[in-house]
């Protein structure tokens, strides 16, 4: 059989081993074509796309791929692709590319060699490209160059530009929640007066209700923006804040809740004679941090809340009738019942001593030379001085004693003679003469209730409130005036 390629004569089985052949060189050459046809499609074209220049992770610009213009580049397109790409980085100051027969020409300015290596890598993987003459000038920036700072305003000025329509919104969702925070404040304050509550708890619950409300109206802002995370963090991190400012201000925190309870409780009023903590005086005014007291010396002691709180308080003013006691001693060789009869007689009569509870003469003990007796009355503390009614008792139980010959011995050991020892002189007849002045007989005590020494038996308070109200007190007073309920 004759090959129509060749012209030879073959024979039958010389046929089918050159067709085999053939067929298997043009299996070959067609995964060639094919491969080459892939491998040509996944290469970038020449788009007019300025590719943006990757860097790594410390900063630094990393080596170019290869550049491909056209299959077949020009000087001009090859000059014109590497000016635009070294264009868009703003790495070099006043670029110019300039390519003659392939060989291309790099002018400018840079900060740094690593930008100028890159820019002799780039024109070097460029298609088309023969050789790379790169005369970039490095010039360090110095201390005066403010163009990375234009470039961040700039920056931030386009930043503000885009969230300008954000800010404007949450600006008013800002003054509509402050609008609704007042409002809530004021009902809250309106729909609380009805109610028997103090008024700093008022004016606490009222602002607290305020502030839940502004929280709401940032919550709703913060999530406008997109910050979800951070929204739920400030919710949620309320109450971190709180313990942290709790821990810091601890002692503040303490007299502000110790002020709120005792607003509650109001174990005094305005103008209540006290006594907390060893002071006793006139209430002036509850403040948020300090109790104010007007000291029977007609001093201003501020008393810390806490304190108060956490003390023992005696209120003289909420009950009037206050008890009082002193001790007074006679001889032995005196009767005791009747020792107190006298005294309780001058009890009875005296006008501001109480009838009921009724006055008591007990016997206390028994000392080395007396027996001892302690009177107890009772008084009006809202009427009449307590120093100054157990002065006149004491004066007028004394000169009872006396006008009864009820001796009250001295207690001393050492017996003093002021006006003399009077002796006699006996002479053989047994008649003498007293030698010595005569002792002298105390004089009577005044039969007044008040001398004038205590100036009446009145209580003080009325002056002391009114040096307290002349005194400057600082706080706003959150109790209630006890003089203005009474009038009420």
């Amino acid at each position: 059989m004759v090959d129509f390629l060749t012209g030879e004569f073959l024979n039958e089985e010389s046929r089918r081993y050159r067709i085999t052949g053939r067929l298997i060189h043009t299996t070959v050459l067609c995964c060639a074509v094919l491969t080459f046809t892939s491998v040509a499609a996944q290469q970038p074209g020449g788009s007019g796309d300025v590719p943006v220049p990757a860097q790594t992770l410390d900063g630094k610009p990393e080596l170019p791929g290869r550049v491909e213009v056209q299959p077949v580049a020009k000087d001009d397109e090859i000059g014109q692709r590497i000016a635009n790409i070294l264009k868009t980085t703003s790495w070099f100051g006043e670029p110019r590319v300039t390519v003659q027969e392939g060989i291309v020409f790099l002018k400018g300015t840079t900060g740094n060699d690593e930008s100028k290596l890159w820019a002799g890598n780039l024109a070097r993987n460029t298609e088309g490209v023969v050789a790379v003459i790169n005369q970039i000038e490095v010039v360090p920036s110095t201390v005066w160059d403010f163009d990375p700072t234009f470039q961040v305003l700039n920056e931030l000025a386009r930043g503000f530009v885009r969230l300008l329509p954000l800010i404007v919104v949450a600006v008013f969702v800002i003054a509509l929640s402050w609008l609704f925070a007042r409002f809530t404040v004021y009902l809250l304050r309106r729909g609380l007066l009805d109610r028997s509550l103090s008024r700093l708890l008022r004016e606490v619950l009222a602002r607290a209700g305020g502030l839940l409300v502004m929280f709401a109206g940032l919550y709703l802002v913060l999530r406008i923006a997109g910050l979800t995370q951070l929204a739920l963090t400030v919710v949620g991190g309320t109450g971190l804040i709180g313990l942290v400012l709790g821990i810091a201000f601890r002692d503040i925190t303490e007299n502000f809740l110790a002020s709120l309870f005792l607003s509650l409780q109001q174990p005094f009023r305005e103008g209540d004679l006290v006594e907390i903590a060893d002071i006793t005086g006139y209430v002036q005014r509850l403040t948020s941090r300090t109790t104010v007291l007007m000291t029977l010396d007609g001093n201003q002691v501020q008393v810390p809340n806490s304190t108060v709180f956490k003390s023992t308080i005696r209120n003289f003013t909420s009950n009037p009738n206050r008890r009082d006691d002193f001790i007074v001693g006679i001889g032995y060789d005196d009767s005791i019942p009747f020792a107190q009869e006298v005294a309780l007689k001058v009890l009875a009569e005296h006008p501001a001593v109480l009838g009921e509870p009724e006055p008591l003469v007990l016997v206390e003990s028994l000392g080395p030379s007396t027996v001892n007796l302690r009177v107890y009355f009772w008084l009006d503390g809202g009427q009449h001085s307590l120093l100054k009614v157990k002065s006149s008792v004491i004066r007028l139980v004394k000169r009872a004693f006396q006008d009864a010959d009820i001796s009250l011995p001295d207690e001393a050991r050492e017996v003093t003679f002021p006006t003399g020892v009077p002796v006699r002189m006996m002479e053989s007849g047994g008649t003498g003469e007293q030698v010595g002045p005569a002792p002298r007989k105390p004089a009577a005590e005044p039969e007044t209730v008040a001398t004038e020494s205590e100036a009446g038996l009145q209580s003080e308070a009325g002056e002391i409130k009114e040096q307290a109200r002349r005194s400057w007190t600082p706080g706003e007073n959150l109790l209630t005036s006890s003089s203005s309920e009474e009038t009420q």
